[in-house]
């Protein structure tokens, strides 16, 4: 009898490796970060074979220029969708803001400081994100349909109050930042390339959003209303207090977005930033957060703006047409898509 059990656990053995080797089990260890990563390689490497122009420092630099206001959205919107909530308000917000400071201190403080520049922008973003956080608490209703109500209330307020002018000078330190280098590099053929100083925000943006989902007792809160809301609220979380925090952090770093938007491009313009909030809410979902909430890292949140970015902006230097480029980050939510469905349903 000894000799047929151990050929029948052998058997047991090498069937469960064989099951363990299954394209789906594969697909269950991949993760989202490694996943999007994956993705970024590819499109470049296909970008460069096409055209080898893409491999200079000065591309490097023009791609993470455009992901600096992208990202600090996206870091928002991150926050939002791990609680299980929605934020599609978050340029309307950053427009009222970023025009309404730049406006007020060209009259008033043209000199200011640029950090409390930058901070009026955050309170500014904040205010409306808490407006945010308690409406959806108030009227109980989706946070889709509330921010999609805002939207229309911040963008119509500004539109119709404040103002509807282009801004052409903008004040002497937002113009300062926006031309402020952060590293300089100088081709054989003598082009000039820069790298903004404007990234430093990015990236300390990204660092506090880290922190504060991995550090403090509010960021389990996030995690922990996004899983499940019966469960948070029997350990003791407070939906009213997550709620205001993660639309009030949403609209911070939307504030802080408007200003670095404006001192980047050296013009104040009201009806900028239309339209985009897809590609940042997409860069999210890339970076492998769930719509349903629960998870989403800072990482992939970033590695999604890039992808997202790189499909943009570079498949031009490919001959691909530009109506082409929603079509492919179309292809690449789905394929994410199946492949976070697959590994949740472990």
């Amino acid at each position: 009898m000894t000799p047929m059990i151990a050929t029948t656990s052998t058997k047991t053995v090498d069937m469960t490796q064989l099951q363990q080797h299954t394209p789906r089990n594969i697909l269950m260890r991949i993760r989202p970060e490694a996943f999007t990563a994956a993705m970024i390689a590819i499109v470049s490497i296909v970008v460069a074979v096409i055209n080898p122009d893409f491999l200079q420092v000065g591309t490097l630099f023009d791609i993470l220029r455009s992901c600096t206001v992208t990202g600090i959205f996206a870091l928002g919107v991150l926050v939002v969708l791990a609680a299980g909530g929605i934020d599609v308000s978050f340029t309307a917000i950053a427009a009222l803001t970023m025009y309404s400071i730049t406006k007020a201190v060209a009259l008033w403080w043209p000199h200011a400081p640029m950090p409390l520049i930058l901070l009026a922008g955050a309170l500014g973003g904040v205010s409306l994100g808490v407006l945010n956080g308690r409406l959806v608490d108030w009227l109980k209703a989706p946070s889709l349909i509330v921010t999609i109500g805002t939207q229309y209330l911040f963008r119509g307020f500004l539109l119709t109050f404040v103002g509807t002018v282009f801004l052409m000078e903008i004040p002497d330190p937002m113009d300062n930042f926006g031309r402020a280098a952060l590293i300089r590099h100088a081709t054989g053929q003598g082009t000039l390339s820069v790298l903004p100083a404007s990234i430093i925000v990015l990236v300390a943006a990204a660092a506090l959003t880290w922190f504060v989902l991995n550090r403090t007792l509010i960021g389990r809160a996030v995690y922990a209303i996004g899983g499940s809301l019966n469960i948070a609220e029997r350990l003791g979380y407070k939906l009213p207090v997550v709620h205001m925090f993660v639309f009030g952090y949403a609209g911070l770093l939307a504030g802080v977005a408007g200003i670095v938007h404006v001192s980047s491009s050296r013009l104040a313009n009201p009806f900028d930033l239309v339209g985009t909030e897809l590609d940042v809410i997409a860069a999210v979902v890339l970076g492998g957060a769930r719509i349903t909430g629960g998870n989403g890292t800072v990482l992939g949140t970033i590695l999604g703006v890039v992808l997202v970015t790189l499909i943009n902006n570079v498949l031009i230097l490919t001959g691909v047409p530009s109506t082409w480029q929603k079509v492919i980050v179309g292809g690449f939510i789905l394929a994410a898509g199946a492949l976070f469905s697959i590994r949740s349903s472990r």
